[in-house]
Order: structure tokens, then sequence, then C-alpha cells
């Protein structure tokens, strides 16, 4: 790798815009599904059925875009470090076999969740209402602390760089899905074996209105340990459903 500062100008460049698309075309079509297309047939299925105003829109959209120049940075420092040996990233599969390589995607996002549980009290979100929007938009110096789960992780694990592509859009996937305003999961989730330790958008959204509750970013592993789920939390879902099915008996 060279480091010469058109080098350094491209590569970032390069990095900001795979991100980038990423984002908004992830976040885009939950958005035209959701808050555009399906906005008056699936109006039952909001978390919270007041809407929030463009402008706040726009200032998540704003914030998430900040964020992305964080994560391209990070991406970027990785880069530098595997170039140079400091951080265990790989480009050949062969080289810790394919089980090692599934293992490695499932082992971050849950160390993942893990750091983000903890680091998330420290974060502080000005949306009670949050768009897909809204998914990475925080402050810039809370946008780092998300962002340095990936230097972390490769600092002692072997990552190959299509798993960490992987876990990348996974983690866009979950917190565009997090901060959807609509719940998809079905009635009983979160009762049910399998989903009561799943995140859900009424989950994420409580944590948004309330602040001080439901930290999970993919699981409620630690909400549950930690006692820190919301009070209310199973019979908020459990009202969104009823009102949806009563949407539906209506139809």
């Amino acid at each position: 790798m060279k480091f010469g500062i058109t080098d350094i100008a491209l590569e970032n460049l390069i990095i900001f815009a795979v991100v980038t698309v990423r984002f908004w075309i992830i976040a885009g079509i939950a958005y035209l599904i959701f808050w555009v297309w399906k906005r008056e047939d699936w109006k039952h299925k909001r978390v919270k059925v007041e809407y929030p105003s463009r402008k706040k829109v726009m200032y998540e959209f704003k914030y998430s875009m900040f964020a992305m120049l964080t994560i391209t940075a990070t991406g970027y420092f990785v880069n530098i470090g595997k170039e140079i040996g400091f951080f265990k990233v790989y480009d050949s599969i062969d080289e810790y076999g394919l089980g090692y390589f599934v293992f490695s995607i499932f082992a971050i996002i849950l160390l993942h969740d893990t750091y983000f549980y903890w680091a998330h009290p420290m974060m502080h979100h000005n949306s009670t209402n949050p768009s897909p929007w809204g998914a990475f938009s925080f402050h810039p110096t809370e946008a780092i602390v998300k962002s340095a789960i990936l230097p972390l992780v490769v600092l002692f694990m072997p990552m190959h760089k299509v798993a960490i592509f992987i876990f990348i859009l996974y983690m866009t996937v979950m917190s565009v899905m997090g901060h959807l305003g609509f719940e998809m999961y079905p009635k009983g989730t979160t009762t049910h074996w399998f989903g009561k330790w799943h995140h859900t958008a009424t989950h994420h959204y409580l944590h948004h209105s309330s602040v001080n509750c439901n930290y999970g970013l993919y699981f409620n592993f630690w909400d549950k340990i930690m006692g820190t789920n919301h009070l209310h939390y199973t019979e908020t879902f459990e009202n969104i459903k009823a009102r949806e099915n009563l949407s539906t008996n209506q139809a």
C-alpha cells in the first residue's frame, strides 16, 4: 500500500462511496416501501402512529452522513493496519477454513451486541420517533465509539475481508430495521422461545422514547440479564399487534 496523499484520498473516497451507497440503498428501500409506498396500507403497523416531521428526518439523515465519514476513517485505519501486519485481516478463506470464516461472522456480531450494550448508555439520541435514515444518527463522538468495534476485534481475532463486509452489511440492515418505525414481527414474538431474545422495532423505539432502557443492538440478552428492558415492552408490542389485528378484521 502506498501512503501518498493522492493514494490516501482516493482510497478514502472509494471507502466512503461504498459505505454511503450501501446505507442509501438499504435505508432508501426501507423508506420508500414503508414511509412512501405502504405508508397508508401499513399504518396500523406503526410503533408510534404519528410520523416525525420532515425537518427531524433530515436531521437524522445529516448525522447519519457524518457517521459515514467516521466509518470511512475506521475502514481506512483497518486497511493500513492490515498492510503493516497490525490487524488480523486475511485474504484467503483457506488460511483458516470455511468453518472459522462462518464462526468469525457470528462471533463479531455477538461481540458487537455486547460492546454496544455497554457503550450505549453513553450515547444520546435526539430522535424520539426515528426513521430509517436515523440508523446511524449519532453525535460524531458517539459514531467513533460505535465504529471502534471493528479495529478492536481484528486486533485480536482474524477476520476475512468478506466476513467484515457481511458483518457491516448485517449491522446496516439491522440498524435500519430497528429504526424502521413499523413493527413487522408477528404477535407473540416477545414471549416466543426464540423471538424474546431478539431485537424488534418496538424494543428500539422504546429506547429512543425513554432513553434509559433497551440498550441492546441485535439481541435482548443483556437487557434481560441486566434488567434494563422497558417495563412495558411486551405490553406495548402486543398493543401494536392488537391494533394491527383490528385493522385487518375491519378490512
